[in-house]
């Protein structure tokens, strides 16, 4: 069996069939790990996640922000963004409702042994306090409320930046906050465990006093590899303890697959993926 781990798809359907072809995926014997934002930006949304959804357990994926931005608008817990939203054809499909209620199915964190050495996915990162045993436990608090009767008042509490770090007493709602918009949104981080959700772009382009999340002196997850994307303006990076995988595909970069543990790489270009100007 072979794992491929792909980020970040974002509804560039063709490009995905195109590079898993290119890794001669076979759903009877290999895995995908698939590290979030499966959609929106990109012109199919709607194939993509049917397809990952038909996979069964040959895909795992976690989710990410656009991911919940999905579920969000379907709940009308936030407005839609504009023009570089393609979630139509998701809205108006026959099976809309068992594609969203599989999406809320999906953890913000998933790990596994691979050789000896703890893998674990996630679409942006960790805050550096957290464990990776931590950070399935708090995957499983949120996807508890996800998967729960109040799930879109849940989803309207997650609107917001703040609070801005982990703290050990925080209301219900400001916890999930802080878990989601780290597993989700999170770049930037200082030493004291504080974001910066607002400054993107390339990691010279950190805030003062923050530093890309996975270099935070003492990150206890440091002897696991972090298996993640969001961040294409990091594009493809690969150290002892961390796979990132988002190379902007949707920009007119490409879409990367990364074997696990063996870390082969297989690119295809993206060329026509992006739907605005």
């Amino acid at each position: 069996m072979t794992i491929w781990a792909i980020g970040d798809i974002q509804g560039c359907y063709d490009a995905f069939q195109r590079l898993l072809d290119q890794c001669c995926f076979d759903p009877g014997r290999d895995q995908l790990w698939l590290v979030g934002d499966l959609v929106n930006r990109g012109p199919q949304s709607l194939e993509t996640l049917r397809f990952v959804r038909s996979l069964g357990s040959a895909a795992v994926t976690v989710l990410g922000n656009h991911d919940l931005y999905l579920l969000m608008v379907a709940a009308g817990a936030v407005p839609r963004r504009g023009k570089d939203d393609t979630l139509d054809a998701i809205f108006a499909a026959p099976d809309v409702i068992e594609l969203l209620d599989w999406l809320k199915e999906q953890p913000l964190a998933y790990s596994a042994m691979l050789n000896g050495q703890r893998h674990l996915m996630v679409h942006a990162g960790l805050l550096p306090g957290w464990t990776a045993d931590d950070a399935i436990a708090l995957s499983n608090e949120v996807s508890e409320r996800l998967k729960g009767p109040d799930f879109v008042a849940f989803l309207k509490s997650l609107w917001g930046d703040t609070p801005l770090s982990w703290k050990k007493k925080l209301s219900k709602d400001d916890r999930s906050r802080v878990i989601v918009n780290a597993m989700t949104r999170m770049r930037f981080c200082a030493i004291d465990g504080q974001m910066d959700l607002k400054v993107k772009g390339k990691p010279e382009n950190a805030p003062d006093g923050h530093v890309p999340w996975f270099e935070v002196p003492g990150r206890k997850t440091v002897d696991d590899v972090l298996v993640v994307g969001h961040w294409s303006a990091l594009g493809l990076k690969m150290t002892p303890n961390l796979v990132a995988l988002d190379s902007g595909c949707l920009w007119g970069g490409n879409l990367t697959a990364v074997g696990l543990p063996d870390r082969r790489i297989e690119q295809v270009a993206c060329t026509s993926c992006r739907t605005w100007d």
